[in-house]
């Protein structure tokens, strides 16, 4: 049930964040950008994971510049396909300036060597995408479940890093949405608008 309810969801807010014309894009990445580096916990964070953007989400491209500007060390994810459907993801090292390769998925990612990867819970701040959130720091992704099986290790322990932020455009926000046991939970949700602390969630701002 809530695999269905889930997939038209996500068909129904890719749909509207692909409606946004580019000068608006360009302007919401602004406006994330200038909430994120206000934080406390950005301003102290050594190492930062985003993402590429496609498909409409809103882009921390400018945030990554500025991160890179501050000395901090920016990594993107990179998706490895094994054998018997195998499923995972990695940290791989990116500067600004970096070509990325396309994946199978047509989204850029690193092509960096293994030593350039960092474990995930050595990361101090993740931002992720997604396609929908509510205020109780849910979380609708792609459906791959890739950030979900990356991060479990903090539903089994008292693990506080890193800080799982999720960015988005406002209008990406419902009033609830439905959740499984395996689905992570963010600690904070920043939009082009506002900065969210769920009353589940651990982040400071």
């Amino acid at each position: 049930m809530n695999s269905a309810l889930k997939n038209q969801l996500r068909q129904s807010l890719r749909a509207r964040r692909r409606q946004i014309l580019p000068d608006q894009q360009h302007l919401a990445a602004q406006q994330l950008m200038r909430r994120v580096i206000k934080l406390s916990a950005y301003r102290r964070a050594s190492h930062i994971a985003a993402y590429t953007a496609s498909d409409g989400e809103i882009s921390p491209e400018y945030l990554l510049r500025h991160a890179a500007l501050q000395k901090k060390r920016c990594y993107l994810p990179r998706i490895h396909l094994g054998g018997a459907g195998q499923k995972r993801m990695s940290f791989q090292r990116y500067h600004p300036r970096q070509t990325l390769r396309q994946n199978r998925y047509g989204i850029g990612e690193p092509a960096g060597l293994r030593y350039c990867a960092i474990a995930p819970a050595q990361l101090d701040i993740v931002l992720l995408p997604l396609a929908g959130f509510d205020k109780n720091g849910g979380r609708l992704g792609m459906g791959g479940g890739f950030y979900d099986r990356c991060f479990a290790f903090k539903k089994r322990s008292a693990q506080q890093k890193p800080l799982l932020i999720g960015i988005a455009h406002h209008c990406q926000e419902v009033s609830a949405l439905p959740v499984d046991n395996w689905d992570i939970g963010l600690d904070m949700i920043i939009t082009d608008r506002a900065v969210i602390i769920p009353k589940r969630g651990r982040g400071k701002a």
